[in-house]
């Protein structure tokens, strides 16, 4: 019976590797862009309905908690990134045997690290870390017990991303998109109830919020695994693979993910001193609120489709170089730019075309806001482009296995470039809210640049995998 299932397995989609490459691009890139508008969702209604029962302490705690676990998911996701390599490479190589056992492995090292490291490190330094974020006392208050569950039973949030991930660079968007789906809505469902509670269900406040996280992440992980082991997905996990580590493959998750999660950890440093910066403008408060409304929401419309593109860059770049075809690998960021830039163009027009009325949705009225807004998006609309190409070409060097060069462009243009404009600048007292908008547009210029020449010198053909 086993062995009927394993036969009637779904096969690895060829298209990507004989298939039109704009279509192959579109149908990895679309589900994952729906996906990440449902998670962005998600965060909205956590922090809608915490501010409404709790206040804004309770956003405040939530806020400084994700700030310090995204340390960890960082640091994991690094390992799914090792893991996306080598599977997209194997699945172009059409060897099934070799994508199980490393989404196998990649599971079986997540396991380990969330229960056996994050849970028990994490729930007794938590205090320290929160007095290290120099929360409030009444934040910390609030916070403490949401970190200590995050810590806890992460496991499922984790192996949600992992699966995703893994049948991503497989060629399958779409299960992880309706993963991602059921994840929020579940969690929606769940919040509704625990934060502000219902009947005998009592109400948990901002401690719901968290609750209902790693309660539909459980349960959604838990259905993945399960269609992992019934052999319903094109990655399939077997009873017979035991839990036994396989080093060679471990040892490779590592190599191809550690620098990703360095690149990672940098960028968040990069951004959170480049916050900074804008909190030591004249004008701070308008400027924070500018940043937060043009760069982290509106910017988002082209942040999300870039990422999704990145993702979809990867597998195809990835796939065909493990099929023996790098001329279709050489030619998926170009595809994937062109298909990006359908989308960059339009929304840089309008930044520059309709910039008070986009502010205006997020209720902005303030004249010192608008004004800081306005330019912001002015620069925005040219930065939007270069953000996109940047990411393609940083997909398809990742994809391929050559995850140092991202790591060190990283370190030049988003972390000594930005900061050194900002720095000199400020060192001469002249500091205003354009040097900092200049500052992001000239690290993403330097960012597309720079992994664009990466690219084209074509090291990615030399790497090899376990």
């Amino acid at each position: 019976m086993e062995t009927t299932r394993e036969r009637k397995a779904p096969r690895f989609d060829r298209t990507i590797v004989d298939g039109p490459l704009p279509v192959a691009v579109w149908r990895i890139a679309w589900p994952t862009v729906l996906q990440n508008v449902f998670a962005g969702l998600q965060g909205l209604v956590d922090h809608v309905m915490v501010g409404h029962y709790v206040g804004f302490v309770g956003n405040a705690a939530i806020g400084v908690s994700w700030q310090i676990f995204l340390v960890v998911v960082v640091f994991v996701s690094s390992l799914f990134t090792g893991m996306g390599v080598l599977v997209a490479r194997y699945a172009g190589a059409e060897e099934p045997e070799k994508v199980n056992r490393t989404v196998y492995q990649a599971f079986l090292t997540a396991v380990a690290l969330a229960l056996g490291v994050f849970a028990p490190l994490g729930y007794v330094l938590a205090p320290r870390l929160l007095a290290l974020a120099n929360a409030a006392p009444p934040v910390q208050a609030e916070a403490l017990p949401y970190l200590r569950i995050l810590f806890l039973y992460s496991i499922g949030m984790l192996l949600v991303y992992m699966l995703g991930g893994a049948l991503r660079a497989a060629g399958d968007a779409r299960t992880p998109m309706r993963l991602g789906i059921a994840l929020t809505l579940l969690n929606v469902v769940l919040n509704v109830v625990l934060i502000r509670g219902l009947g005998p269900i009592p109400a948990f406040g901002t401690k719901g919020a968290v609750l209902g996280s790693v309660l539909a992440a459980a349960l959604v992980s838990a259905w993945a695994l399960y269609l992992l082991f019934s052999h319903r997905l094109v990655v399939q996990f077997s009873r017979r693979m035991g839990l036994g580590p396989h080093w060679p493959t471990i040892a490779a998750l590592f190599r191809f993910g550690l620098p990703a999660g360095f690149q990672g950890i940098a960028m968040n440093v990069g951004g959170v001193i480049l916050i900074r910066y804008v909190g030591s403008l004249p004008a701070s408060a308008s400027a924070q609120a500018a940043y937060t409304v043009g760069y982290t929401q509106l910017f988002s419309f082209i942040t999300w489709t870039s990422i999704a593109l990145m993702a979809a860059t990867a597998t195809i770049a990835g796939q065909n170089l493990g099929a023996g075809k790098p001329e279709r690998t050489r030619q998926a960021p170009r595809t994937a730019l062109a298909l990006g830039s359908s989308v960059a163009l339009p929304v840089g027009l309008l930044f520059l075309l309709i910039p008070d009325r986009l502010l205006g949705i997020f209720g902005v009225a303030d004249p010192t806001v608008l004004a800081i807004g306005q330019q912001l998006l002015g620069y925005l609309s040219v930065s939007g482009v270069f953000l996109l190409a940047a990411l393609v070409y940083t997909g398809a060097l990742q994809g391929t296995g050559d995850t140092r060069g991202p790591f060190y462009i990283t370190l030049i243009s988003q972390l000594a470039l930005p900061l050194g404009i900002c720095a000199a600048v400020d060192a001469a007292g002249t500091l205003t809210a354009a040097h900092v908008w200049t500052a992001i547009l000239a690290g993403h210029v330097t960012r597309c640049v720079l992994s664009a020449l990466r690219f084209r010198q074509g090291k990615w053909l030399e790497i090899e995998v376990v």
